[in-house]
Formats: C-alpha cells, structure tokens, sequence
C-alpha cells in the first residue's frame, strides 16, 4: 500500500530571526527634546527677569548638548538595547534642574550675600563628573544581573548613607536642611543623592527576585490589593488532582 502525504499538512512556512530593535535612534530624537526644552526655559527665565536673553544661553545649550551626546554614543556602543527613555529623561531633569539653579543664582537677595557663589556652573561640572561615571559604569558593567547579587548590601548601604548627616561631627547643617555631610579637604556633599542609586539597585533585584510572589495579589482591602497566600493561590488555580 502506498503512502500519500497530503500537501496541506506540510509546514512550509520559513520564520526568521529576528532580532529585537534597539531604539537607538528614537532615544536620539527624544535627546533633541530632551535638550531644546531646557535651552527655551533657560531663555524664558532671562526674558522673564530682565527682558534680556541670558548671555550663557548658547554655552548652556552646547554643554547640555554635550553631555547628551557623550552619554548616548556610550550607550549605543556599550549597551544597544538599553531603555530608550532612560536618558531621555535624566537630560531632561537635569537640564531643567540646572535652569532653576541659575534663576536662584538671579536673586538679589542671595546676591547682596558675602559669602555669594554662583551655583550653576558648579552645578554644570557635578553633571559633566556624573556623565563620567555613567561611561564608565555603561564600559565596566558588561552584564547589570550582576548587581542582584547585592541586593540586600544595597539596602544597608543605602540606610548608612542616609543615616550620615545625622551623626555628630560628619553631618552639617545648611540652610536649615540637615542632609550634608562634610568631608575634610574636599567640601560637602549629599550622601541621599548616592543613596538613590544604591536604591534602585535594591528595588530592581528585590523586584526580580519577587516577582513571583508580588504577582499574586487578589484580595482587596480599602482599596488596595492583598498578596494572597502561595498555597492556597497555587491549589486554587490547579483545582482538585483526581486519586
């Protein structure tokens, strides 16, 4: 007896690999953004003061732009398929942060001060340093997985520096705010701002490692949704096995 194979069951079809998009160039266009909307604020607090467009406005805009494209060279070299809007937005945050130092900087108040220094531009140099840093994590850090191996050293190294400002002789009080620390030789600084990333490494491993469990909330309660019981989540989604 002769075998036919029916041409229709035959699977033909070809599917290729197809590789995931890295978005490079959409992080690109939002840089352009993420750059010209802090240059137009820059020159809308000048006007708004003193009718005048502020002399630095074409130094801020160059060095703003600067710091972009380094970190976003970096990125496509480094790490293609890095979250598009990641750098994006700290631009943005940064850029805008910068434009509401130097409208401080403006005030007359502050100005008719002895002890008087212009903050801004300091503030443009700890964004150039930073940008450093995000190179050279982005050109060492091959594999950011790595970091879930830290994740609970990440929460207590993020209490202490929290906690700094608060021990007698390193904490230092300015403006009323008790968040400095100082540092004999080198000045003041925030340990809450080294916090914050030490923080977000915590979270994303705490996160990842949790997912399972967080993801298994079905009960609501004021408002807001319980985690239900492993258990009786797992025994109730299966059912009864049969003896």
């Amino acid at each position: 007896m002769s075998s036919t194979t029916n041409p229709s069951t035959q699977h033909t079809s070809t599917i290729g690999a197809i590789g995931a998009p890295s978005r490079r160039n959409t992080e690109l266009a939002l840089l352009v953004f993420a750059v010209v909307i802090p240059v137009f604020a820059y020159a809308n607090v000048g006007l708004a003061i003193n009718d005048q467009v502020p002399a630095g406005l074409l130094s801020y805009g160059l060095g703003l732009g600067l710091m972009a494209g380094v970190g976003h060279l970096a990125v496509r070299k480094f790490a293609p398929y890095a979250d598009p809007l990641m750098l994006p937005l700290a631009t943005l945050l940064n850029g805008i942060g910068l434009v509401a130092i130097w409208r401080l900087d403006q005030s007359k108040r502050l100005q008719a001060s002895s002890t008087f220094v212009e903050a801004a531009p300091r503030q443009l140099m700890y964004s150039a340093l930073g940008v450093a840093l995000f190179v050279a994590v982005v050109f060492f850090l091959k594999d950011h997985r790595v970091l879930q191996r830290y994740t609970y050293i990440s929460m207590v190294g993020a209490l202490i520096l929290l906690l700094l400002p608060l021990v007698p002789g390193i904490g230092h009080n300015v403006f009323g705010a008790r968040i400095w620390i100082k540092i004999p030789g080198l000045g003041t600084l925030q340990p809450g701002e080294f916090a914050k990333i030490v923080l977000a490494v915590f979270f994303a491993g705490y996160l990842m490692v949790k997912r399972d469990a967080l993801a298994l909330a079905s009960r609501r309660f004021m408002g807001l949704y319980l985690r239900a019981d492993a258990t009786s989540a797992r025994s109730s989604s299966s059912g009864s096995s049969p003896s």
